[in-house]
């Protein structure tokens, strides 16, 4: 059996995957942990189940930016903006297509998880969806779950700062406008529940 756990980039895929070694003993190699940031496409089954991991696409991008623009910190901005443009139709995609491509339609087997949800609380917020799409795991008694704080203090580039909503400031306003622009990512917002800033509401210092 493949259950997916499937990402945007930068949206907690790595803690997720050490939450569930930790949790269950599931390892990248073994059957239930099939990691993927590409769009669902035909190597994916209609069937296959799946853990879908969602962030608000303003952090995602942002985050990533700063992730591929860490040699040369100048080209952040230039980054992040080819990334809201992005418009392959195959491999990762857009922020928006991505998203979209595993939550719709809805089904029970594909069970979407907030990052918000998975950072405030690792064990009530997985212990449910592996009831869900790996019946037959059993969490670990004795697991322990490493805070961001203790990932960040081993890797501090990696998992950086890990919090919601950062990119209030770290989103330039034109960018930020760029990214409400296109209509993939309003529909993959609007879905999830992330509130777009009115127009008449300064969407940045």
């Amino acid at each position: 059996m493949i259950v997916w756990v499937a990402s945007f980039s930068r949206s907690g895929n790595t803690f997720l995957r050490i939450v569930l070694h930790r949790l269950y003993g599931v390892r990248t190699s073994t059957v239930y942990d099939v990691k993927t940031h590409r769009r669902r496409d035909a190597d994916v089954d209609e069937d296959d189940r799946a853990i879908c991991l969602v962030r608000d696409g303003r952090d995602a991008l942002v985050s990533w930016a700063r992730q591929t623009s860490e040699e040369d910190p100048s080209t952040y901005e230039d980054e992040l903006r080819s990334m809201i443009l992005r418009v392959s139709t195959v491999g990762t995609g857009s922020w928006g297509t991505n998203v979209l491509s595993w939550v719709r339609p809805s089904v029970p087997h594909r069970v979407v998880l907030r990052y918000e949800d998975l950072i405030r609380d690792p064990h009530a917020a997985v212990t449910p969806i592996i009831a869900t799409v790996a019946p037959t795991l059993g969490p670990r008694p004795e697991a322990a779950i490493p805070s961001l704080d203790e990932l960040r203090g081993h890797d501090d580039l990696f998992f950086r700062r890990g919090r919601t909503d950062s990119h209030q400031d770290e989103l330039p306003n034109e960018l930020h406008q760029l990214f409400w622009s296109r209509i993939d990512n309003q529909a993959a917002m609007a879905l999830l529940g992330y509130p777009k800033p009115h127009d008449n509401q300064a969407l940045q210092p």
